[in-house]
Formats: C-alpha cells, structure tokens, sequence
C-alpha cells in the first residue's frame, strides 16, 4: 500500500495501492502514519511519489458509494488526517509528481512545501465541485496557501486537470522533470532543504507559514455531513455515469 526507502537520510514514500493509488480509508490512514512517524524519527526529509501512471487519482468513490453515509463518517477524518500529516510536518516534504494527481492527490501535492512534476501526458488538478462535493476545510487551506486566494479560486472553481506545463505556469507546481529524472531531482530538493536551513528554524519558520491556516481549520462537521449526504443521495453516482460512461462509449 506504501513503500518506504531511505535514501541518504531522505525517506521516500511511495504510494503503491490499485492502479492508480486512489485514497480510500485504509490508505490515508496509512499516508498518517507514516508521515507522522517519519516527521519524529530519523530521517532529514521526505519525497512523497506515486507508482505506475498515478501519483494520486483522488478520493475512491467506488468506495464512497458503496459505503454510504456511515463509511464517509469513517472516511472523511481520515483524509483529513492524511492531508494534515503532510502539511504540518516540520521536515521539508517535496513531492515528485510521477503522472495523474486529480482532486484529493492535488491537494496531497499542494501540502507539501515543493512540487516536481513529470514532463509528460500526467495532468493535476482538483474537479471536487463538478463530483457535487465541498472540499474539506483543511484542502481549501492547502490550496489557498499553496497558490495564494486568487489563483485556488480559479483552479478550484474551474475544475480543469492541467498539463504539467499548465501547471508549471499556473503555480500547481514549482519545476517540471524528465519522468527518468524526476525522483532523482525531489531528492535534490528535499537534501537541499534539509542540508542548507537547520532542522529548528525550518520547522519554526514552516509553522509560522501555516499559522493563519491551522487556525481557521473548524469547518470539518459540516463539510462531514455533506459528504455523507452526497454519498446517498445520488450525485456521486451521476457524476461517474456520466465521466466513466462516456469514456466506455465507442
């Protein structure tokens, strides 16, 4: 479900879980913990990577839709948690992009402080509002802070999936790489990071940066129950028939 190395004191987490790493409950349960472990033990950074063609397809709403409103009352704290872990860790966390990062795998990318993506046919980008969903309180932050109040309006009210050189453009992510140079240059990054600015003032400084966001992260149970709402109320389902069907029509 995750892979983890170590490659020089950098821990690069991989996530290796179905075709295209989408975010079900046990696998942001496990983006938690691992982050957070990572954050307190011995490592001096993180890069956070996908497997196969996906860095992160988003939320599982296979899933969503079968479980209903009691597995999005489990479900949802736990994206929560996976996002925050990410974002509040105080090591330098730099994601290498590898291909697709859709919805909550953008804002998985967003939370961390530097962003690579591959060259290529990938594209990112956060469509949450034509599922028929609000995004939770703590995706907004990320992406307000990661873009600037401006710009996450745009891309969230657009709902586009850009191109890597979309997005490079647009702020999505800081730099673009050949697919075969990508890990190796977040590992440039996340050493950089870690070796030129002393562990203590990068966690200080990055919690200064973050101040204004944690604070207003207190809209989790309204956000929780339109989840749930749309879990049942068929929104979710017309949203895949029309996409996935579209797709499977010759």
């Amino acid at each position: 479900m995750i892979e983890v190395d170590v490659s020089d004191g950098i821990g690069v987490v991989r996530l290796a879980h179905g075709k295209v790493n989408a975010l079900d409950l046990e696998l942001c349960r496990a983006i938690e913990t691992t982050l957070r472990d990572l954050d307190t033990g011995e490592v001096r950074a993180v890069v956070l990577t996908g497997s196969g063609r996906a860095f992160s397809a988003g939320v599982d709403l296979e899933r969503i839709v079968k479980g209903g409103a009691d597995y999005v009352a489990e479900y949802l704290p736990a994206l929560v948690g996976a996002f925050q872990a990410i974002f509040d860790a105080g090591k330098p966390v730099v994601a290498a992009v590898n291909g697709h990062a859709i919805a909550g795998g953008c804002v998985l990318a967003a939370a961390c402080d530097h962003r690579v993506m591959a060259a290529g046919t990938g594209t990112i980008g956060v469509p949450e509002l034509y599922v028929g969903v609000p995004f939770p309180a703590v995706a907004l932050e990320i992406m307000e802070y990661a873009l600037g109040p401006v710009a996450a309006r745009r891309v969230i009210l657009d709902g586009r999936n850009r191109t890597p050189a979309e997005a490079l453009a647009f702020g999505l992510v800081d730099e673009l790489a050949e697919p075969g140079e990508l890990l190796e240059r977040a590992l440039a990054v996340a050493d950089r990071l870690a070796s030129a600015i002393p562990a203590d003032a990068f966690r200080h400084t990055k919690r200064q940066l973050h101040g204004d966001a944690t604070e207003r992260l207190d809209a989790e149970a309204t956000t929780a129950r339109l989840w749930q709402t749309a879990a049942t109320d068929g929104r979710i389902r017309a949203f895949m028939d029309r996409t996935v069907g579209s797709r499977q029509r010759p």
